[in-house]
């Protein structure tokens, strides 16, 4: 039997034991991969792509099987299919199992080695761009079995949000467990309203399990693809849902509802109640109210001849005091001194963190550079051999001195260094800096504690 022909005998047998192939279908895919296979030992990253490919089920019958799931129990069918997207190697699961992972601070901290720094955010936004093909972004359907950018074991399933077409799919380099991303059918751009607080409740009703967030629709401060309409979410509910409550009021038109001023580090606002209404409603009041406010004396300005600068992330879960939105407010402007963001990761951290602060670190769960695993692992080795900071490693001066001075071992140091320093750069994201300025914020909306 020749290696060609025994691959793909060892490939139709994975393919019929984890990615349900018909056995009436052996010899057709077999014949298939003995044109696919280059006949090398290892296959490359595009061979890979395109072999699981061919042995994954087509979208319609993925989708399918999944519609059918879910009518009896929505986890079952994310289980199922999640976990089919990890076995035909769409989500990379073993690549980021491998990246180091910690809590510190009530932070989850991630050194993410999977994917490249994007260190300047035009270089970020051009990476979305699409080469070729009928896709007019990175996240469109269309891209379900694009070869050019390794999509052919990309699958989805059908959602209805708001009444609308929207789709699901898992993240393949994920931050978290069972990462996806929501997606609008309409390639529409991001926007935040009263009709978004619906949808990201539509989705947990569906899927009570996950959490979905929606990234402000501006840049820097936003997600990297504002152009296309889409939300975040899955099944680790992160550090900012567990936090309490610094401040509770209530509105007298929504006695059911309590508002809460979140005790964290950056400036949110967490909405509970079980009427959907009464959520819909008090979330559209902090949102109008916060996209138009200035408060010069604390640098925000929601507008100027540079465009609008204010708007909220929204991200629910549900628990059993009803639905939780919690509102972060942000701010994109930029200033003399802080041109990458007056609101964004302050310059001495931009050695740690330099891309925009997004949803998911705003909400307490940082991905780091994988450069920093070498970086701060010579920076380790330097303090516990009391060796001075090597003139390379200067931009690095003061994580050595405040992790050496925190004494101990060093890598242990290093991780409550790294939990304090992302601790910091949410302190830089709050648009309030006291938390009673957030509550003379509710109180102008008519709230009262």
């Amino acid at each position: 039997m020749s290696d060609v022909l025994k691959k793909a005998e060892e490939l139709v047998a994975y393919a019929r034991q984890y990615l349900e192939l018909d056995p009436r279908d052996e010899f057709y895919m077999k014949n298939r991969l003995l044109e696919l296979l280059s006949g090398e030992d290892v296959l490359s990253e595009e061979e890979e792509d395109e072999v699981f490919g061919a042995l994954s089920l087509l979208p319609s019958e993925i989708n399918r099987r999944f519609a059918e799931l879910l009518k009896s129990d929505t986890k079952r069918a994310t289980d199922w299919f999640y976990e089919y997207c990890v076995r035909n190697n769409y989500v990379k699961k073993a690549k980021l199992d491998r990246n180091p992972r910690f809590e510190a601070g009530g932070l989850i901290v991630t050194i993410n080695k999977a994917k490249p720094e994007f260190r300047d955010p035009k270089k970020a936004k051009a990476g979305n761009s699409v080469d070729g093909g009928f896709a007019q972004c990175v996240i469109c359907r269309e891209n379900e079995g694009y070869g050019t950018r390794n999509k052919r074991t990309l699958r989805t399933v059908d959602l209805t949000l708001g009444g609308e077409k929207w789709f699901w799919q898992y993240s393949p380099y994920g931050y978290f467990r069972e990462h996806g991303i929501a997606v609008n059918c309409s390639h529409i751009p991001m926007h935040v309203d009263e009709t978004t607080f619906g949808k990201l409740m539509d989705f947990v009703d569906l899927f009570p399990h996950y959490f979905i967030g929606c990234n402000a629709p501006l840049p820097r401060i936003g997600g990297s693809v504002l152009a296309h309409d889409h939300y975040q979410g899955g099944g680790e509910i992160l550090p900012m849902h567990k936090a309490g409550a610094a401040y509770t009021l209530h509105h007298p038109d929504f006695p059911e509802a309590v508002v809460e001023v979140v005790d964290w580090p950056g400036t949110v606002v967490r909405v509970v109640s079980k009427s959907r209404a009464a959520i819909g409603k008090i979330c559209t009041m902090i949102d109008e109210k916060w996209k138009n406010a200035d408060y010069p004396e604390e640098g925000l300005i929601h507008a100027d001849a540079e465009g609008v600068h204010h708007a909220v992330s929204p991200t629910v879960v549900k628990t059993a005091r009803g639905y939780e939105m919690s509102l972060i407010l942000r701010s994109n402007i930029t200033s003399e001194k802080y041109p990458d963001g007056v609101f964004h990761a302050h310059p001495e951290f931009h050695v740690i963190k330099k891309e925009s602060i997004g949803l998911i670190e705003a909400q307490g769960l940082f991905i780091l550079p994988g450069r920093l695993e070498a970086q701060l692992g010579a920076i380790e080795q330097m303090i516990d051999t009391g060796t001075p900071l090597s003139p390379e490693m200067e931009e690095f001066r003061m994580v050595y001195e405040e992790t050496k001075a925190r004494g101990g071992d060093a890598h242990a140091a290093m991780r409550e260094e790294l939990g304090s320093i992302c601790g910091r750069i949410l302190e830089n994201t709050a648009v309030f800096k006291n938390k009673m300025q957030t509550v003379q914020f509710l109180h102008e909306l008519g709230m009262r504690s």
